[in-house]
Parts: structure tokens; sequence; C-alpha cells
């Protein structure tokens, strides 16, 4: 089987800062860790919930990736993760099945990862990301 569990849900806010209120003051969720995505112009923090994350996603600046998201949108869940054992072949298989990746090539993620997302459009309108961990 090549998909093991759901890896964790994006949520984009404008400050993790501000964001931790509720996860960690009044939810007392485990932060597993924070990490800047300088080349995507992300600041992220995983959160632990039981076996899966909880993935915040700051903009670092008005050109990130999720910068367009944030101004079209506003906050709230942007992706839902899915791990993989190999996302090159996912790609592959995905473009078989008629789903459309945004890339054809994986990208570096968090936590040294490598990710492709598929587009909402083929996807039943949900944004799905595919994490391979190293």
């Amino acid at each position: 089987m090549t998909m093991k569990k759901i890896d964790h849900i994006g949520i984009v806010v404008k400050s993790i800062e501000n964001a931790l209120n509720l996860y960690k003051n009044l939810l007392e969720l485990e932060i597993t860790g924070e990490e800047i995505l300088e080349d995507r112009g992300l600041k992220v923090a995983f959160i632990k919930v039981g076996d899966t994350r909880i993935e915040l996603l700051e903009p670092l600046h008005e050109n990130s990736e999720i910068s367009g998201f944030l101004a079209k949108k506003g906050e709230g869940m942007h992706h839902i993760a899915y791990t993989v054992k190999n996302v090159s072949e996912m790609i592959t298989k995905a473009k078989e099945f008629g789903l459309k990746p945004l890339s054809d090539e994986p990208k570096d993620g968090a936590h040294n990862t490598k990710v492709v997302f598929l587009h909402p459009k083929t996807t039943n309108g949900v944004l799905v990301e595919l994490v391979e961990h190293k």
C-alpha cells in the first residue's frame, strides 16, 4: 500500500504566534517544531494531535506560496497531506488517473520531506499534498 496515513492538515494563519493561543494555550497541544522555508516564503509550526499533526503556515512576505490564498480566502484550512512511500512514483500515478500535480518534480518540504500538491480541481475541491519522509 502506498498511502500510510494522514500526515498533516495545513492551516494558513496570519500569525503562528497568535494561532498558538488556541492550539497551545487553550487545547494544550504539543508544538513539535517550527521551521522557516525561505525558498517557499513560509514559516511553519507543527502541532501534534494524536497520530497526526496540524501544520500552521504563516507567510514570510507578500510573495510567499500562500500569500494569494490568505489575501483571497483569509485564514483557514489550506490542504490535507497524506504520507506516501515514493512521491515521484505518485506524481506519475496521479497523472495516469487524470489528476493534476502542481509540479512535475517533488519539492523540498518541512522536516526533511519531499512533497507535491495535487490541483483541487482534480481532487474534489481539496488541495491534496503527498508527503515522502526521507
